[in-house]
């Protein structure tokens, strides 16, 4: 899965084209509330406590649509979507780091808006702005899911710190500024690795080609430079990982299971849950297990 999760950011880094159609995102509820930030947006929906949702790199917070539309009679939802990402203007996202500054905002905006200490979920690159706060903002957390995210992405281009990947993830940001060609057909491929039903597989394809290649590009930088392994002996904050199995792809479950432990083997208030016949997209290829497992976090004190 590793692998496969590198290929997908490095394809949409090195393919985009210079001019990709930005429409405005989808409001997912005709009754909620839509808070704008420079770094990202809220769709607000539902009544009870309060649950805030980040989608990954190139994501729309349709991600979380199912997940909403069944949870918002209980919590009210908190939809996140990130400046750039899948038609949503860039704004402050324009320009220079992506993942730390949007982090550092949703962190004080949950600060602003009394939701501290916060219950997150979020998934791939909203899991690695998860596992930041949890660093770095403990206080603000009460606990958090993260849907397959690891904390040093370099490893899986063989780096062993954050300076050996450097050159390579500068390389691919700068190429995906530029534009290139067969976005499309480049991206299919690696998305099929990811989402199992071509249904699904077209969704994730269009939130890519709606995202903007410049903000994408250096949000990948970001995320394949941030290592956030020093820190991970001291978490406070109790975690839950879903990773998936990845065995539609045809991957040991053995070597999976090896691979999230290792990742992940300093950090003692990290419960991994595998889920099983899942790619990536774990919210997507196997719905009910997912529901089922984030039930169990939700019910936890």
């Amino acid at each position: 899965m590793f692998k496969l999760l590198a290929a997908l950011a490095v394809v949409l880094m090195l393919a985009a084209p210079a001019a990709a159609q930005t429409p405005d995102p989808n409001r997912l509820f005709a009754d909620s509330k839509i808070v704008v930030r420079d770094h990202f947006s809220d769709e607000v929906v539902g009544k009870g406590p309060d649950v805030v949702f980040i989608p990954g790199l190139a994501s729309s917070r349709a991600t979380w649509k199912a997940t909403a539309e069944r949870l918002r009679g209980h919590y009210r939802l908190h939809l996140i979507q990130i400046a750039g990402f899948a038609g949503e203007p860039a704004r402050a996202n324009a320009a220079g780091d992506v993942l730390v500054p949007t982090a550092e905002a949703i962190d004080a905006y949950l600060v602003q808006e009394k939701l501290t200490p916060a219950v997150l979920i979020g998934h791939s690159l909203g899991g690695t702005t998860i596992l930041y706060l949890a660093e770095k903002h403990p206080e603000h957390l009460k606990k958090a899911m993260m849907v397959d995210a690891i904390p040093f992405m370099g490893v899986l281009f063989g780096a062993k710190d954050a300076d050996a990947v450097r050159p390579m993830a500068a390389q691919t940001r700068d190429m995906m500024a530029k534009g290139g060609p067969g976005y499309a057909s480049g991206l299919t491929p690696m998305v099929k690795g990811m989402v199992s039903r071509e249904p699904d597989q077209q969704t994730v394809i269009g939130w890519g080609l709606a995202s903007d290649p410049s903000v994408v590009g250096r949000a990948a930088y970001d995320d394949f430079t941030l290592d956030l392994r020093p820190d991970l002996a001291g978490l406070k904050t109790r975690l839950t990982l879903l990773y998936p199995d990845n065995k539609p792809s045809g991957a040991p479950t053995a070597a999976v299971d090896a691979q999230y432990q290792a990742a992940y083997a300093a950090a003692p208030v990290v419960k991994l849950v595998r889920i099983d016949d899942a790619k990536h997209f774990i919210m997507l290829d196997q719905p009910q297990a997912f529901a089922a497992a984030l039930d169990a976090f939700l019910a936890q004190p």
